[in-house]
């Protein structure tokens, strides 16, 4: 893109998890995990983690070394609601109602640029990746710009029931789609995925749904998978 600097050229960060924030409107966290080996001539896949109801940008971007510590740049944002200390006695939040929307597209859609300006990125490995609550706003996010998301990675979510964004014909079906669902979960059951499956499919998307061994919890084998199946449609990360 024409307007970002070219920071990235010189950049070289350590392996590790870092914090800056979006530049305007207002200044909004971003976490950023900088995988093993960073090197500045390489244009990385961008994972944008989005934690689930009562998580936060740190909890959920551990999750980024899990899938791979050499192949990808990570960066996990915050829902705007803060509901009070969790269980774990930190900060948790959620992705509010469709009235956030606007403010959560500008966060979303500047944490990508701001990451683009420090760390070589390419431009069509844009990934979503959401959990439980983030994995709805995953798909609403990968259904509203397909010109600038490359894929949704659901796991133990589903597709918004209400305010549902339109399909658009033909733009959506360069849109890449993950599922990872737990067959024993009650807090979204399983029927929902395989319904959200069924309606991209027949949408054209390419989509690939895995079912695990577990209830609403990730499952171990849900981040290997995305990692194998991000490399399999994209043979050069």
């Amino acid at each position: 893109m024409a307007f970002l600097d070219i920071s990235w050229q010189t950049f070289r960060p350590e392996e590790g998890f870092y914090t800056s924030e979006t530049a305007t409107p207002q200044p909004l966290p971003i976490r950023t995990f900088a995988p093993v080996g960073y090197e500045p001539r390489y244009a990385y896949p961008l994972l944008v983690f989005l934690h689930g109801h009562g998580g936060n940008e740190e909890q959920i971007l551990r999750l980024a070394p899990r899938v791979s510590r050499r192949n990808y740049v990570a960066i996990g944002l915050r829902g705007p609601v803060c509901l009070g200390t969790n269980r774990k006695g930190s900060l948790g939040f959620s992705w509010g109602d469709s009235s956030q929307l606007p403010m959560i597209e500008d966060y979303l859609l500047g944490a990508i640029q701001e990451t683009r300006r420090n760390y070589h990125i390419h431009s069509e490995r844009i990934f979503l990746a959401g959990y439980g609550e983030g994995a709805t706003l995953a798909y609403r996010m990968g259904l509203e710009f397909p010109d600038r998301i490359g894929g949704v990675i659901a796991l133990n979510g589903h597709m918004p029931r209400e305010d549902r964004p339109l399909l658009r014909l033909p733009e959506v079906r360069s849109l890449h789609a993950f599922i990872g669902h737990g067959i024993a979960n009650s807090v979204v059951p399983l029927s929902m995925a395989c319904e959200d499956y069924r309606l991209l499919w027949s949408a054209g998307l390419d989509v690939e749904m895995h079912r695990y061994p577990t209830t609403h919890r990730l499952h171990k084998d849900m981040l290997r998978d995305v990692n194998r199946w991000i490399i399999t449609r994209f043979t050069d990360v």
